[in-house]
């Protein structure tokens, strides 16, 4: 395994709602997509070396303590040195892209808090995934970067620029009380040139405070979920509504292993979690425009509306070819670093139900289905009663032979169950007979095969013996009580066998041969807040409670989350992950309403 120079933990994140960058807490922007959070990478150190694109800052002092905060209730980012030379601090963000003109940009302000420093520059892109040779000029105190065929790229600065091959480089001092500024972006954007970057700040400052007021979390946890919250609006695009899986491509889940994908593009999978999140906490507009946009991707589907994919572009396009980048060795030595997700293409069963959970969330707490909708949904329904009994990928996106996993037949139950409810609560028309006796079949299938006797839980798949920790989703999408003998027992099998300090592992790979890569990954997120709410629905407050504070804590310092933890808590995969972030707002709101004793909601 190769050296890790910038673990994904020791990272921030800044963008502008159609883009992102990863910051490190030393300073450097180690992975930045231009001019799209899916374009091809410009700086791709993360997954190499520098010399595969990076931008640098810091100052030249030996001894130092680092550390990084985000302003209060933004996503402007500062990364902070203390030492006995002085105290110095970089601010990091990039003013929102509300325009189709608009181009993305970084901006960095280096301020000496006390005493003197000196400091290092470099930027250094590499376009293409690091694939292009690439040129740089200095004008006017201004460089230019190229590469054939891709966009031509500009730094400016306050202090003197040189060139050092194709890098832009620097060598500076400051007092206390001053500042330098760079920005970074497209070359032709008028914006470069502006150096006084006052007014710019404060509209970025207003913007995230102002979306952050409009939340309604008054519970617990607060600084936790308001953070999760900006991290979900940094992944949202503000062109399509779509939400982005998480900003990388190519983290691994194993250290040195193969499993390496690209996140860059929204799951039809997060779409109820995604809607329940963002309404609970009060942006209805973004849980609408992202029901609008996952509208627009069953009408771009391939062959037919009904054959929904698993996942599509950021712009609802349904290619997502997915190729590997040899020339990059990779994080930490994980290769191949692939990009694109050739699982758009797998048979998955399971969205089916996410799709109609998010439309009846959506119907619930927002605007009522169109007639063109419904007549979708209505298209998709009979297509699911058609083939809710063949073998899928399941939930994890199993690249081995497909298998009846229990996930997938839960989901094509809620399904057909949220698509009556709706019809019923709208008085709308459908085969109602139909689809009751098709509701019916699955339910009565899953509790006679995969439910064993003798071990008196659930399992995974069909006549199976394993455990799958996507069953933890059993009592919250309501299939079964949260306090059912049969569903309890499963509960203690999956903190038997899963579970490790609150931390939960999918499945037992060695036990799961529809997963066909080597290795074993880490503990996933996701699954560790269902777990802990399933612990509060079951009545198990005190335990729940203690092991929501255990997976707070396993956060970087700065409240994110990547994929998955590592044997010590620490992020494995991509990062941040929608996901994981969805999954403790959605812990978050029910623990908080047990330990309060007001929780008037039915619940199974």
């Amino acid at each position: 395994m190769a050296e890790i120079k910038r673990p994904i933990g020791n990272h921030g994140v800044i963008g502008d709602l159609r883009t992102c960058a990863l910051v490190a807490d030393d300073g450097t922007i180690d992975y930045f997509c231009w001019p799209n959070l899916d374009s091809p990478s410009v700086f791709t150190a993360l997954l190499d070396s520098d010399e595969a694109g990076v931008f640098s800052l810091s100052p030249d002092w030996k001894a130092c303590r680092r550390q990084q905060l985000y302003l209060p209730d933004t996503n402007i980012l500062q990364t902070r040195w203390l030492a006995a030379e002085g105290v110095a601090e970089i601010t990091d963000y990039m003013p929102i892209c509300e325009r189709e003109d608009s181009k993305p940009r970084i901006i960095r302000r280096l301020k000496m808090v006390r005493g003197e420093g000196r400091f290092s520059l470099r930027c250094a892109p590499v376009h293409d995934y690091a694939r292009a040779t690439p040129k740089a000029k200095l004008r006017d105190n201004a460089v230019r970067f190229s590469a054939h065929g891709q966009p031509m790229l500009r730094l400016t600065a306050t202090v003197p620029l040189s060139l050092d091959r194709h890098a832009a480089v620097a060598t500076f001092s400051l007092q206390a009380g001053e500042h330098a500024e760079f920005i970074f972006g497209c070359a032709q954007d008028e914006h470069l040139d502006a150096l006084q970057t006052d007014i710019c700040f404060q509209e970025t400052l207003h913007y995230w405070r102002d979306w952050c007021q409009q939340s309604n979390w008054r519970g617990r946890w607060r600084e936790m979920v308001k953070r999760s919250s900006l991290a979900l609006k940094l992944l949202t695009s503000w062109q399509y509504g779509s939400i982005a899986a998480a900003a990388t491509f190519g983290l691994p889940e194993e250290l040195g292993g193969e499993r390496n994908w690209d996140y860059r593009a929204s799951w039809i999978r997060d779409a109820s979690f995604s809607v329940y999140a963002l309404m609970r906490l009060g942006y209805v507009e973004e849980a609408k425009r992202f029901t609008h946009w996952v509208s627009h991707c069953v009408e771009n589907s391939h062959h037919d509306k009904e054959r929904l994919q698993v996942m599509y572009r950021l712009d609802s396009a349904t290619e997502l070819h997915e190729s590997e980048l040899p020339h990059l060795s990779g994080y930490a030595g994980s290769r191949p670093v692939r990009i694109g997700n050739d699982a758009c293409q797998q048979t998955q069963l399971d969205i089916y139900g996410e799709l109609m959970d998010a439309v009846y969330l959506s119907n619930k707490y927002g605007e009522a289905v169109s007639e063109r909708s419904w007549h979708n949904i209505c298209g998709t329904i009979d297509y699911l009663c058609e083939h809710w009994q063949e073998p899928d990928a399941g939930i994890w996106e199993m690249r081995g032979e497909p298998q009846h996993f229990l996930h997938s037949r839960l989901m094509c139950w809620v399904a057909l169950d949220r698509a009556l409810r709706l019809g019923m609560k709208r008085s709308l028309p459908m085969p109602y007979a139909r689809w009751d006796r098709v509701r019916s079949e699955i339910r009565q299938e899953i509790w006679q095969d995969f439910r064993d006797p003798e071990l008196g839980h659930f399992t995974a798949t069909r006549h199976g013996k394993t455990l799958d920790a996507s069953m933890l989703l059993m009592p919250l999408v309501r299939f079964v009580s949260a306090t059912d003998p049969d569903w309890l027992s499963t509960l203690d099998a999956i903190k038997a066998k899963l579970v490790r300090d609150g931390m939960v592992w999918r499945y037992d790979r060695e036990e799961t041969p529809a997963d066909a890569l080597s290795g074993r990954e880490g503990s996933f997120v996701a699954c560790s807040f269902w777990y802990v709410e399933c612990l509060a629905r079951a009545g198990r407050v005190e335990e729940a409670h203690f092991e929501f504070e255990k997976l707070l804590s396993y956060a970087n310092p700065l409240g994110l989350y990547a994929e998955e933890f590592d044997f010590h808590g620490f992020a494995l995969g991509n990062f941040p992950q929608a996901l994981s972030h969805l999954a403790l707002i959605s812990a978050a709101f029910f623990l908080n309403r047990k330990l309060d004793g007001d929780d008037p909601q039915w619940q199974p």
